[in-house]
C-alpha cells in the first residue's frame, strides 16, 4: 500500500507494536484545555477566508490546522485529470486549476493508494463512484476496523464510520475511505492506546457542526494516541479519521508551505477564482 505509512502500512505490513490493543477505557469528550482550544478553532473558522491555516501547539506537540466551511469554500477531491492521468502532486493540480482560471489555496493527501496511485477503498468524485468500499479487516492501518469515510456534499460534510456510511449513505458528491478512525462517537478508537510509542508525521480530518472541515497535519512525529487526543480533546471532534502517516503532505501558500515529498494518489483541495 504505497499511500500507507512507510513502516505501518506499506504492502499491508504489521501494525505499530504496542499501539493497538483492546481497551474498554473511556474518557470524556472534552477537557478544560480542549474547550479552550475548541473555542480558538471556532474563532479561526470565522476568520477571513484567506486565513484558513494556522500553526498551533497542543500538549507539547506542534501542528498545522486548516479550517474550511463547506458552502463557503470550494472543497473537493482530486485524483486524475480529464485524460485519467493522476495529478500525483500539488504542483500538477495547481497548474491544472490555473489553466481554468482558479488557484489552489490548500491541499493535502486524501488517504491511502496503490502503486498506480489509485485510491484504496471507496472513492467518489463529482458524484461518481470510481472505487468501491473495502470492508475487509487486516493488519494494515487502513484495515484496522473500524475505518471510515470523509465525505463532502452540497452544504454539508462529515466523517462517518464505514459500515454506517454504507448502511445509510449521505448525499455525498465526494468521498474517500481511509483508516483507522481516530475518534468514534467521542471516544478514541478502542485499539489505540496511550502506551503506543511509535511516533510519525500524521494527518487527519474531522468535521464539526456538519459544515466545518478541520484538517490537521503534525509538524513533528507524534503517536497515534496523541494525534487522536488532539482531535477529541483539543478540537472537540466526535468523529475523526486518520488519512495517512509518513507521506502526509500539506500545500498552504499562506504559510509558505508546499510539501512535495512523493507521488500522491487522491488529493483534498480548496480552490478559489484566480486574481484578475
Amino acid at each position: 500500500m504505497i499511500g500507507g505509512d512507510r513502516i505501518e502500512s506499506r504492502r499491508f505490513a504489521r501494525q505499530e507494536a504496542g499501539t493497538f490493543a483492546c481497551s474498554s477505557k473511556r474518557r470524556s469528550l472534552t477537557t478544560a484545555i480542549g474547550a479552550a482550544f475548541g473555542a480558538l478553532m471556532l474563532l479561526l473558522a470565522a476568520a477571513p477566508a484567506e486565513s484558513a491555516c494556522s500553526e498551533r501547539a497542543y500538549d507539547e506537540a506542534r501542528y498545522t490546522i486548516c479550517v474550511f466551511e463547506v458552502g463557503r469554500d470550494d472543497l473537493r477531491l482530486y485524483w486524475a485529470d480529464s485524460d485519467r492521468k493522476p495529478y500525483s502532486s500539488f504542483d500538477a493540480l495547481a497548474k491544472s486549476l490555473a489553466a481554468s482560471g482558479r488557484r489552489l489555496r490548500f491541499a493535502t493527501n486524501a488517504g491511502m493508494y496503490g502503486a498506480d496511485l489509485a485510491p484504496v477503498g471507496l472513492y467518489v468524485e463529482d458524484g461518481k463512484r470510481l472505487r468501491r468500499a473495502d470492508t475487509r479487516a487486516g493488519p494494515s492501518n487502513f484495515h484496522l476496523q473500524p475505518n471510515g469515510v470523509f465525505w463532502i456534499g452540497d452544504g454539508a460534510a462529515g466523517v462517518t464510520e464505514t459500515s454506517r456510511f454504507l448502511a445509510d449513505p449521505p448525499a455525498a458528491r465526494y468521498a474517500t475511505q481511509s483508516g483507522p478512525m481516530l475518534v468514534i462517537d467521542g471516544r478514541i478508537h478502542p485499539r489505540i492506546l496511550p502506551t503506543g510509542t511509535s511516533e510519525k508525521i500524521r494527518n487527519g480530518v474531522c468535521v464539526n457542526g456538519g459544515t466545518t472541515a478541520i484538517f490537521v497535519i503534525a509538524d513533528e512525529p507524534v503517536t497515534f494516541y496523541a494525534f487522536a487526543r488532539l482531535f477529541r480533546d483539543g478540537l472537540g471532534c466526535a468523529d475523526a479519521l486518520f488519512l495517512d502517516g509518513s507521506i502526509s503532505s500539506l500545500y498552504a501558500p499562506e504559510l509558505g508551505r508546499d510539501d512535495e515529498f512523493t507521488p500522491l494518489g487522491p488529493i483534498i483541495g480548496v480552490s478559489a477564482p484566480a486574481a484578475p
